[in-house]
């Protein structure tokens, strides 16, 4: 015991050779931040893993919640960390993707800070709307969107995807949308069903639950395709806007700084929990597709997303201030 203790110390302070290091990890709890308030996509996408991740691997995992600045705040802290892949965060397409080039200073730099563990999910974000909000498809509610004061929509921040979507909407349709930023999807789900915003540009996850208790209307998925959550909602694209895509995807990432080999053996664990039948059906019931990539899959996948979003946001004109 006494041996194993000093192992694991000197893993964690870097002492160890590189295969000692990930034979030894994880050392501690590891902690997975979570850039949202609870209730929202990447809170359901983080609870979920975290659960398997507890039942079937026996470790010890938090979900640490640090809502606000599209996520930013959340990126920030994971990268106050110690670099010993003890702490990860979930981002979304916002944090990697869309901020650091849409702002003046997003306070990181995702080529250089940021080392992608693994791909987790993709799914469609979905325009809802208030039962009280005289529309039932997306050209009646961008008619509404002409009047003088035009139409506010919701998301779970500035940058996240849902926020990137009503932007590219709003410049593909030159209609008044005009963005109302919150802490996270739970917390604009419920203004929405309060009435105190009209519309949302929610996540799967976030929507699902309350569109099959019909306590909200679906106007609209962004995807390029129909969502498996409910084939009969209509994309963009096919209501007037071909071209129209705009999904939200999560990954887990850690510091650049976090040993080549502790992130392998992150991917490991992440993936070996991603790929349970039960993640692939709880995800799958929240409207979501289960990725569990390889590092080199992440990656990729990052790098083309930013090319994608780095030009609409050129073209677009789109500043996050």
């Amino acid at each position: 015991m006494y041996r194993r203790s000093l192992i694991r110390s000197a893993a964690a302070a870097g002492l160890l050779p590189g295969a000692a290091r990930a034979q030894s990890f994880p050392s501690k709890q590891l902690r997975l931040l979570v850039g949202a308030a609870a209730g929202g996509g990447a809170d359901i996408v983080a609870r979920i893993l975290v659960q398997e991740m507890t039942r079937s691997g026996g470790l010890s995992v938090m979900v640490d919640n640090k809502p606000g600045a599209g996520g930013t705040l959340a990126t920030r802290e994971m990268l106050r960390a110690p670099a010993d892949g003890h702490t990860l965060l979930v981002a979304n397409v916002g944090v990697l993707a869309v901020i650091p080039y849409a702002t003046k200073d997003a306070g990181y730099d995702p080529r250089a800070d940021i080392a992608p563990v693994c791909l987790a999910v993709d799914f469609s974000n979905v325009l809802v709307v208030h039962p009280g909000v005289p529309t039932n498809t997306l050209a009646e509610y961008l008619a509404l969107a002409g009047r003088p004061d035009g139409m506010d929509y919701g998301t779970a921040g500035v940058g996240t995807a849902g926020h990137l979507a009503g932007e590219l909407l709003k410049a593909r349709s030159g209609a008044r949308l005009n963005h109302v930023p919150f802490r996270g999807g739970g917390p604009a789900m419920n203004d929405l069903m309060g009435g105190h915003v009209p519309s949302l540009m929610a996540s799967a996850p976030t929507a699902t639950g309350f569109m099959r208790e019909r306590r909200i209307r679906a106007l609209a998925v962004t995807g390029a395709k129909r969502s498996p959550f409910d084939p009969d909602i209509p994309t963009i694209a096919e209501q007037g806007f071909p071209g129209y895509a705009a999904t939200n995807w999560y990954a887990a990432v850690v510091s650049s700084k976090v040993p080549p080999e502790i992130v392998a053996t992150l991917n490991a664990i992440l993936t070996r929990a991603l790929n349970a039948p039960e993640v692939r059906e709880a995800y799958g019931h929240q409207g979501m597709e289960t990725l569990a990539s390889t590092q080199a899959e992440a990656a990729a996948h990052i790098a083309r997303e930013t090319e994608i979003w780095k030009k609409v946001i050129a073209d677009a004109g789109i500043r996050l201030e």
